[in-house]
């Protein structure tokens, strides 16, 4: 088992396809309530594989979801997993002012809480959208009572990014802890290690790699993220899109829950809270 020394954070982004950032142009938000939801088959489908391998992970669950599905979010908390915010609405923190960012970080805090019976200390911004130029929203998220942000990708993309940024675990306002998700160093530049679409892109033997280095290398925990619609081979298909945005929304749909297995066989698992914050202030069960 690689890396079998350390256990990394697991994480899922509870959205549906249609709120995916790079489809808004294609799909209005009034329009959401008409679409087909698919995301509860898909996360009982996530469950199940993560109980057949014995795995608690972290489930960063839009308010708008767990409004409309109270009951994924009860199996979820129920299965022994962390919920965690994902804000309520799925829009980027970036395009947000500070009044509408904290009323939309409160609104969706409050809700999974009061549909989980957890404490959500967790939140990750859509499309990792917190960056120079908002940093503010870090206070925002001390103030509605977060204990950690996963927000901050360190890396260049043309949709988000912060190349400069601490690449593993840091405080940034008032004892907040940021987690980015996970990058690879090595020829002068921060690699993506961390799940998401290059997963689906890169052979799984070089994600493993990068995993290991962080792990072998920095001797840190890596964080991975997925979405359920990324198990979805039979989602529908948006009319439409540009080359790009097709490439990068259905590349290998129906290999990533077999090199998802592989990635729970391959490396320690566990929860967000566990991992960062101690099993004690998690309240891990027996």
């Amino acid at each position: 088992m690689a890396g079998e020394s350390i256990t990394n954070a697991l994480t899922i982004d509870v959205e549906d396809y249609f709120q995916v950032s790079a489809l808004a142009p294609y799909i209005p938000r009034e329009e959401w309530p008409q679409r087909p939801c698919r995301v509860e088959r898909n996360v009982d489908r996530i469950l199940l594989m993560l109980d057949e391998n014995r795995v608690r992970a972290t489930f960063f669950t839009l308010g708008w979801i767990a409004e409309r599905y109270p009951q994924l979010v009860r199996r979820v908390a129920d299965a022994g997993h962390e919920v965690a915010s994902h804000g309520f609405g799925h829009e980027r923190a970036s395009d947000l002012s500070r009044a509408d960012f904290s009323a939309d970080i409160r609104r969706a805090k409050l809700l999974l809480e009061d549909i989980s019976g957890q404490e959500i200390r967790g939140y990750r911004a859509p499309s990792f959208s917190i960056g120079a130029g908002n940093l503010w929203a870090f206070e925002c998220l001390a103030e509605a009572g977060h204990r950690y942000s996963s927000s901050i990708y360190p890396i260049r993309h043309d949709h988000y990014g912060m190349p400069d940024a601490p690449r593993f675990a840091h405080r940034v306002h008032q004892g907040l802890l940021e987690l980015p998700v996970t990058t690879a160093r090595f020829l002068d530049r921060n690699w993506p290690a961390s799940g998401g679409g290059y997963f689906r892109l890169l052979p799984y033997s070089l994600s493993r790699w990068l995993l290991r280095r962080v792990n072998e290398h920095d001797g840190q925990p890596a964080i991975f993220y997925f979405h359920p619609w990324e198990i979805d081979v039979e989602q529908p298909r948006i009319p439409g899109l540009t080359a790009k945005t097709r490439f990068r929304h259905y590349l290998n749909l129906q290999r990533t829950e077999g090199r998802l297995r592989r990635l729970l066989a391959d490396f320690r698992w566990g929860r967000m809270d566990e991992v960062f914050l101690g099993a004690a202030i998690a309240g891990r069960a027996a």
